[in-house]
């Protein structure tokens, strides 16, 4: 027994040291991961485990070990998707067993740390889909196991990380979406000869792709779209024969499509969209018999479809929009594959129309607008009750269109508009009840609008039945369509009254029901429509007075003219429109001035030039007349002098007045001209503003911007051709431009409370405000109707214009306010038109790039992208309106000192967010303090959507279009969790079409 007792101590002994080091691991380990929790924001306590009382690491959530929980070390971190924000703790390379690192899709920010360089043994390392910055660490130590290195989506900038050649275990490198430098491909990629898939999309890569790349045997997925890559297709791609999947698009590839992938047997999916590619689909190509999705849109490509394709079994998506393709499209195509998307636009196609498109019965999108089919369209599709976005609109299709297409249960846009289509809308559109856009403009359908239609009241947006032949009355139904924005009745044979029941339509924006034989009077229930932007009714046979409570809507455009209308014109209208929107009625008074004997060929707004005035009016006219002879001459003199003093000091040169109107004003250019500096109102990059009062019929109040030389005719032809076009209530309203040598103005509606950046720093009181006592004036209900507002204008720009504006400069200063605070956003001296044809349809409507060939912008409402790239989009508006959210949240400018040397708002919003600090002095005091519990709540919301739409990446903003549904989404938390925490932005489609 003493001997077994000896024999046992060392083992003993041994098994106590053993235990005694497995405690010093997990105590070191456990300290590690707390340091790194410790970076953390876990605002759904997915962390709660991780504690000291816990006994071993291996049981923290997330976190796994390699030998079993008990006395194993820590071999994986897996945190995928938990909202966590913060940064990463350089005690992470304390786990020196770490083989798998899983971080993706939180909110991470702040810098790679280089001591994950420590973690040799790592062989899967996701950091993707963060807000990642700085420069990448150089993570070459980590060759020898290192697998799968994935940080795509980040902010890394920097040079591109050339190191990833030294990596030659990899199989999988993911490293695009980020803000590198602009610079060549580094040729070392060539070096990673087990890897099967490179995603090096939207990296800022340059020139051509090196010879290396195709010597990468293995390689399956080939991701190189969106950077600035040039030259042709390199013919040693068909070297890749393993390759299934090619992702070249947004490039400046030019050339034609090389032949030699026809060799890639396995190919399944090529994306060559957005390119400069020409010439015609080689046969070898035409010939391969996988493909799943064929992407070719935005090239210059010509000739005809392969026939081939017509036989493919597995294709799903075809997209060839914006080509030179041409002559009649594959009679089977579709007839053995399952699609379920097809765009075909913007071509030369001719003939009948393919009949096998639905076949598979899955088909969601079918696009093919703009080309030239023609004869009726095929009824099989009556029964394709899958599809979501029917448009076949300016082609020649003539006959019926097949019934079951008006009540596609999925449909959300129908348009046929454009074409020769004839017989009637069937009832059967009641079961569309998934659409929100109806377009048949401009075509020959007769009968009826079906009451049925009435069905659609929470779904239809933009109703569109102009230029038919339409007959009838229009249907009371129509008061039930309470989302509806757009309504287009103009040029049909339309009779009977406007329905009482169109003012249940709130959302209304847009009526125009002019050129029909409607008759009855103008229902009051109109000035009940809050959104209403445009109201046309000239051209029927209206009768009765102008319902005086219109003037109360903020209306851009008008016109009654041409109808039997009577009484008098209310004069909030009149300043809208001026005369002509009145005309052809001569029953209708202005200031007291009509046709008495109710005589319908005469009066003053009558169709002929004679005007019978009323006997009081033409002897005050005459007693007027003497007194205004003194007045006029005398200040025709006056200005005369003004004008040639001015042209003397500004190198003005002779000549008429050039005058340019948009909305009719009784302007005086000697008048305008005139404006004395003691009425100026401001002064910005592009000209001074003065304040004017009219003297002229009817007075009123502008705006008068006098232009700097230099950039003059091009700020002017920039808002001549946007706000020359564009009618909302949310963007400022252009009256004229007037030119003569080097003098230039721009007459604008007046805006009485200045601009947002001006309210936001007065007191109550001093600037319209309600009372005083140093309280803002902006308060929170003020400064939410600016939010919702500017964003409508802003989505305006982007979705309705076609093509989509881009402003290129909004910020608090150009964003006005009327009497009653309503947002007008101005100065369009640089926006451009986003380069896309169509509209909204386009896959890269939400990034349209438009080019610039200088620096535009004003510093703290800059994208970080305009750092390294020219490029403009839609998302770079995006950005500076959340910049502007969050002055309208925490009253704080842009750039401030505070915010410490070099940060601006956004970076110290982050560092409060990585703090978790979100509601510790970032809302406003001067406004939290006096706000309801409930509106401090919407604060923080507002300040969340600010935080999505300031994004580094632009992929990861919401659209403008987005952001309106989450503003006007009061009892939600838009894009928040339940709790009201960020969450990390979606997932994009890199570009992709994503209809």
């Amino acid at each position: 027994m003493r001997g077994q007792i000896l024999v046992c101590l060392p083992l003993f002994t041994l098994l106590s040291l053993f235990q005694s080091s497995t405690c010093q691991i997990h105590d070191a380990q456990t300290h590690a991961l707390l340091q790194f929790k410790a970076g953390l924001d876990d605002p759904l306590n997915h962390l709660s485990s991780w504690t000291n009382t816990t006994t071993s690491p291996c049981h923290f959530f997330g976190v796994r070990c390699g030998d079993g929980a008990s006395s194993g070390t820590v071999t994986e971190v897996s945190l995928s998707n938990m909202n966590l924000s913060g940064g990463i703790s350089p005690s992470i390379a304390a786990l020196r067993t770490l083989t798998r690192l899983e971080l993706d899709s939180n909110q991470l920010s702040g810098p790679v740390p280089p001591e994950l360089s420590q973690c040799t043994q790592l062989r899967f390392l996701n950091l993707s889909c963060n807000a990642l910055s700085g420069e990448l660490p150089d993570l070459s130590p980590l060759a020898a196991a290192l697998e799968v290195l994935d940080v795509e989506t980040n902010g890394f900038t920097g040079p591109f990380p050339a190191w990833v050649g030294n990596l030659t275990s990899l199989t999988t490198l993911s490293v695009g979406l980020n803000g590198y430098d602009p610079g060549e491909t580094p040729a070392s990629i060539g070096n990673l000869k087990n890897l099967t898939y490179l995603y090096l999309a939207g990296s800022g890569l340059t020139g051509t792709i090196p010879e290396s790349i195709f010597g990468l045997a293995k390689l399956e997925t080939l991701d190189m779209s969106m950077n600035n890559l040039a030259g042709e297709i390199p013919p040693a791609i068909g070297n890749l024969r393993n390759l299934w999947k090619i992702e070249l698009y947004k490039n400046n590839f030019t050339g034609e499509i090389p032949p030699e992938l026809g060799k890639l047997t396995k190919l399944r999916e090529i994306d060559l969209s957005r390119n400069q590619l020409s010439g015609g689909i080689p046969r070898a190509f035409a010939e391969l018999k996988g493909f799943t999705v064929i992407q070719l849109y935005h090239n210059n490509l010509s000739g005809e479809i392969p026939a081939e394709w017509g036989e493919l079994r597995d294709l799903t998506s075809f997209s060839v929009y914006e080509n030179r393709f041409s002559g009649e499209f594959p009679a089977n195509f579709g007839r053995f594959s399952p699609l379920n998307s097809v765009d075909i636009s913007e071509n030369a196609f001719t003939g009948p129309f393919p009949r096998f498109l639905c076949h598979g019965r899955s088909l969601q999108f079918l696009l093919a607008l703009q080309n030239g089919f023609s004869g009726e369209f095929p009824p099989e599709y009556s029964s394709c009750t899958s599809l979501q976005r029917f448009r076949i609109n300016k082609n020649m299709f003539t006959g019926d269109l097949p019934e079951g297409l008006w009540g596609l249960p999925a449909a959300t846009i129908i348009d046929v508009s454009d074409n020769g289509f004839t017989g009637a809308m069937s009832p059967v559109i009641g079961q569309a009840q998934n659409l929100n856009q109806l377009w048949v403009q401009n075509n020959r359908f007769a009968g009826v609008i079906p009451p049925e239609i009435g069905r659609l009241g929470q779904v239809l947006q933009k109703l569109y039945l102009s230029n038919n032949s339409f007959s009838g009355e229009i249907p009371a139904a129509i008061g039930t369509l309470s989302q509806l924005t757009a309504l287009h009745l103009e040029e049909n044979n339309l009779s009977g009254k406007i329905p009482e029941g169109i003012g249940g339509c709130v959302r209304l924006a847009e009526i125009d029901v002019s050129r029909n034989t409607l008759s009855g009077e103008i229902p009051a229930s109109l000035s009940l429509l809050s959104s209403l932007n445009s109201l046309n009714l000239s051209g029927n046979r209206l009768d009765g007075s102008i319902p005086a409570s219109l003037q109360a809507l903020k209306l851009s455009s008008v016109d009654f003219s041409s109808n039997r209308l009577t009484g008098d014109v209310p004069p909030g209208l009149l300043v809208i429109a001026g005369v002509q929107a009145f005309a052809g009625n001569p029953g209708l008074c202005v200031a007291g001035a009509c046709n008495v004997d109710g005589d319908h060929k005469d009066g003053l707004l009558g169709r002929k030039s004679g005007v019978v005035l009323l006997p009081v009016v033409l002897v005050s006219a005459t007693l007027l007349l003497i007194a205004g002879i003194l007045f006029v001459s005398y200040r025709s003199f006056r200005l005369e002098e003004m004008r040639k003093r001015r042209d003397m000091e500004s190198g003005g040169g002779g000549g008429d007045w050039k005058l340019e109107s948009f909305h009719p004003l009784e302007l005086d250019a000697d008048e305008i001209c005139g404006v004395g500096e003691e009425s100026l109102i401001g002064s910005g990059g592009t000209g001074r503003v003065y304040r004017l009062e009219l003297k002229g019929h009817g007075g009123g109040v502008v705006a008068v911007k006098r232009l700097w030389k230099g950039n003059a005719a091009r700020v002017m032809a920039a808002e001549m051709a946007i706000l020359g076009k564009v009618r909302h209530r949310n963007i400022l309203k252009l009256h004229a431009c007037l030119s003569r040598g080097d003098l230039n103005f721009i007459v604008y509606e007046y805006m009485p409370r200045g601009n947002l950046h001006q309210a936001l720093r007065r007191e109550a009181g001093k600037g319209g405000g309600r009372g005083g006592g140093g309280r803002p004036e902006m308060d929170w209900a003020r400064r939410r109707r600016v939010a919702l507002g500017a964003a409508k204008g802003l989505m305006y720009l982007h979705h309705d214009c076609t093509p989509a504006v881009i402003h290129r400069d909004i910020k608090s200063t150009n964003i006005l306010l009327d009497h009653d605070y309503e947002p007008k956003i101005a100065d369009f001296g640089i926006a451009v038109f986003a380069k896309v044809a169509g509209d909204d349809d386009s896959p890269d409507s939400a990034a349209a790039a438009a080019e610039s060939s200088c620096f535009a912008g004003t510093h703290g409402y800059l994208a970080p992208e305009l750092a390294y790239s020219l490029k403009v989009t839609e998302k770079t508006d995006v950005y500076s309106y959340g910049v502007v959210l969050l002055e309208l949240v925490t009253g704080r400018s842009p750039i401030d000192a505070s915010f410490g040397e070099g940060r601006d708002i956004v970076s110290w919003l982050s560092s409060k967010i990585a703090a978790g600090s979100l509601g510790d002095g970032v809302l406003d005091p001067r406004v939290a303090a006096a706000a309801t519990a409930r509106e401090r709540e919407d604060m923080l919301r507002v300040l969340r959507i600010a935080v999505l739409c300031t994004a580094k990446l632009p992929a990861g903003r919401p659209t403008m279009r987005d952001v309106v549904k989450m503003l006007a989404d009061a009892g939600g938390t838009g894009p928040c969790s339940p709790r009201g925490q960020l969450q990390p932005p979606p997932r994009v489609c890199s570009g992709k079409s994503c209809r």
